[in-house]
């Protein structure tokens, strides 16, 4: 079977400029109504952002502008996604600088709660434990979305081994792809595995909201009963604009023993503590090794996820220790605790998603409330 090439960018390019913008008379291009153009193998996707008040109008632009990059030879799946820019924020906007939620914060429509897996570093794991824990979730009988906000490094396509070009609903809502039980949205659908993605905040920042806002994540019939966010590592833009938008009910710090993790940690469990976003619980990954005669090396030192939880005044969910089989399934994309719940890092995600699902009695969230 042959590989698809890639698409000429100039022709592209060609394509887009002969389409007019209705405010200007230009082509999109000259416009400047191309944001984010991603060209890959068979692939080719971008923005087109208009202000909010003139989505609507832009809708026929928008079909013509994919339908006009599927005809340019090499193409086999064209993307054209309508967003509004992300308002700038001043500092008196900002949730750090302001202590408390947004007054304007909301769940998606049909999604019953939030919880975002945070990490302040990166290279903790933070994604494998986001993909793992929602696999846990859905494993107790919940409807699960996973929203892969990792706009830099989108690791959901891969590690759940799902890839395709998402639909839209009659409403032109984003419909998200399926994958092990879990409705899953990420950016890594629009472009090809290891296309890089250039993008100044306020994209990424578009980005992300428009995932969290314009998807269908539920329905009246069947809500969401959870939406895991994978969040990037830091304390961002995408954070900012995220948590000015998004209710997030709670969340999960993820980080190794080792100090340097940990002070990188306490910063994004700061700036959720002065947003209003309540700390469920730590996930120390990478734990130990268990050597040959099953004795625990402590590679990245030991206890500090227990101190730092400790510390936090929230329990640790779960010590995840370094197992290769974890890091097999994340490659191969069938994550280890959907298919195979039964081994003893699976059972140790499964008892944090035991951990974090409703109370029975208070009807929240299981850790924190």
């Amino acid at each position: 079977m042959t590989a698809p090439t890639a698409p000429d960018r100039a022709e592209i390019l060609k394509r887009l400029e002969a389409i007019e913008d209705p405010a200007s008379g230009r082509g999109l291009v000259s416009a400047g109504l191309v944001q984010g153009l991603a060209i890959a193998p068979g692939r080719v996707s971008f923005m087109l952002e208009v202000s909010a008040d003139k989505a609507a109008a832009y809708a026929p632009i928008r079909d013509a502008a994919q339908a006009a990059l599927q005809d340019v030879a090499g193409v086999e799946a064209a993307q054209v996604v309508l967003t509004a820019p992300a308002k700038r924020a001043r500092v008196s906007d900002d949730p750090q600088a302001s202590p408390g939620p947004s007054a304007v914060a909301a769940r998606p429509p049909h999604v019953k709660r939030v919880i975002a897996v945070a990490s302040g570093k990166g290279g903790v794991g933070k994604s494998t434990v986001a993909v793992n824990l929602a696999c846990a979730l859905a494993g107790l009988g919940q409807r699960v979305g996973l929203m892969d906000a990792d706009v830099y490094g989108p690791s959901a396509p891969r590690m759940l081994g799902v890839s395709g070009q998402p639909q839209f609903s009659a409403e032109k809502k984003i419909i998200p792809l399926e994958a092990f039980g879990l409705k899953v949205m990420s950016i890594g659908f629009l472009v090809g595995e290891g296309a890089p993605m250039i993008w100044r905040g306020p994209m990424a920042s578009s980005a992300a909201r428009q995932m969290s806002q314009d998807v269908v994540w539920g329905s009246e019939a069947e809500p969401l009963d959870v939406l895991v966010l994978d969040l990037p590592p830091g304390t961002g833009d995408i954070h900012l604009t995220l948590l000015q938008r998004l209710k997030i009910d709670g969340v999960v710090l993820v980080s190794t023993p080792q100090e340097i993790a940990l002070i990188d940690a306490r910063r994004a469990a700061s700036m959720f503590q002065k947003t209003g976003a309540p700390i469920l619980g730590v996930i120390e990954n990478m734990a130990w090794f268990a050597g040959p005669d099953g004795a625990r090396i402590p590679i990245f030192g030991e206890g500090g996820g227990r101190r730092e939880a400790q510390a936090l005044g929230v329990p640790l969910l779960a010590e995840i220790p370094i197992d290769i089989s974890l890091r097999e399934s994340g490659d191969d994309g069938r994550p280890l605790t959907a298919v195979a719940p039964e081994s003893d890092v699976a059972r140790r995600f499964t008892e944090a998603a035991q951990r974090l699902s409703p109370s029975p009695l208070r009807g929240g969230v299981g850790v924190g409330v």
